[in-house]
């Protein structure tokens, strides 16, 4: 979703001709991560008066002081970008991703003030907004600017939805589950996503405010007319398979991890002893994912962040008794601790089957091998 020109259009105050052409662009999944949702974006095309240009809510500023550590507690500013349509064009056909336009069907005076809207919209004191990935993008902003324009004669339908999906489920059909996108996804969105999103909702994705635009009505004179007028492919890409390389997916690597955890705990039990140093690596690893994700949850403005149960296995207190447990003789109390870490195992699993949580599924072979090496490690401490 995020898109940074080096070209940009001076704003020009003016009237468009009959003849103009209000449209949505909607871009197809790249490569990178940032790209697997899409891209939207106005296009206004006024061949008469030399105008076409893209209005783009997808720009962001590399020179913001601060950027990367505003990015992260989600503060940074997102901003309505204007370009020439031509190098926005040829950017998504060097990368192979898709172009379709969908041509507003609006009166004459509909599309001035959707020019006119878009112009005053990409004023410096105007152009930056607080960005939200599900609530306030660069897909929703089509939707909604529409609906400030056209007011109640503008009527979006559920009728494009053709199944229920939570938040999660939505992001997860653009990504392929085995892969450490969707991984860090999984692990840093909480509990709010796992909730159904309405058809309104849908469209924090591009595709989905295609899918409305196609079936949104307009009414005139009591009579309600399509919002498209017509639709067509600007650019049809060759698809490439998306297939992650196994040896280095998430699934082999943890899987990997837990076997090498459960044969180490299966030696320790043989010999009746145990590996302090894999006990402080994983507490010391479980504790730091749970404070970032602690720090997620409480110290940003990210909304999808809150109410995340991954902190049910990474949980921030391991941190700080890494050394302990590290230790020969640890304390007493320090077994009532790995207790408690697998009571909270127990409320994952409960989560997760009750659907209060969808957790990675790559996660799995970690989940178990480190039950077991709680459990191992607790009658391990109790006989101590």
């Amino acid at each position: 979703m995020f898109f940074f020109l080096n070209t940009s259009a001076k704003a020009q105050y003016t009237s468009l001709s009959e003849a103009a052409e209000v449209s949505i662009l909607t871009i197809g999944p790249g490569d990178q991560l940032y790209d697997k949702f899409g891209h939207s974006a106005f296009r206004i095309q006024d061949k008469s008066k030399g105008i076409d240009r893209v209005y783009n809510y997808g720009v962001y500023d590399f020179n913001t002081p601060n950027f990367y550590t505003k990015f992260a507690r989600g503060k940074l500013l997102y901003q309505l970008g204007v370009s020439s349509y031509q190098p926005f064009y040829n950017s998504y056909v060097a990368q192979n991703r898709w172009i379709k336009q969908q041509t507003l069907n609006l009166t004459y005076s509909e599309k001035q003030a959707v020019f006119s809207f878009l112009q005053n919209n990409a004023k410096p004191g105007n152009r930056e907004y607080k960005y939200d990935f599900f609530y306030d993008n660069c897909a929703t902003k089509i939707r909604d600017v529409l609906k400030d324009v056209l007011d109640g004669d503008l009527q979006y339908n559920d009728d494009f939805v053709e199944e229920n999906h939570t938040f999660r489920e939505l992001i997860q059909k653009n990504l392929h589950w085995n892969t450490w996108g969707s991984l860090g996804i999984d692990v840093a969105l909480g509990a709010v996503i796992d909730q159904q999103a309405t058809a309104w909702e849908y469209q924090f994705l591009p595709d989905y405010i295609f899918k409305a635009a196609k079936t949104a009505t307009i009414t005139r004179n009591g009579n309600k007319e399509s919002l498209v007028q017509n639709t067509e492919t600007l650019f049809k890409n060759n698809p490439t398979i998306d297939s992650p390389f196994f040896f280095t997916s998430p699934v082999f690597v943890f899987g990997l991890l837990g076997i090498l955890i459960v044969f180490i705990t299966y030696k320790d039990h043989q010999n009746n002893t145990r590996s302090r140093l894999m006990d402080a690596i994983i507490f010391f690893t479980t504790g730091l994912i749970g404070v970032f994700l602690l720090l997620l949850w409480l110290a940003t403005d990210h909304t999808a962040t809150a109410n995340n149960y991954n902190l049910l296995w990474a949980f921030p207190l391991s941190l700080f008794l890494s050394g302990m447990i590290a230790k020969r003789f640890p304390k007493s109390w320090l077994n009532k601790y790995v207790f408690f870490l697998i009571v909270l195992l127990g409320l994952l699993t409960m989560h997760w089957f009750t659907g209060v949580q969808v957790f990675a599924k790559a996660l799995i072979p970690l989940l178990v091998a480190l039950a077991i090496r709680y459990s191992f490690l607790a009658g391990f401490l109790k006989r101590q």
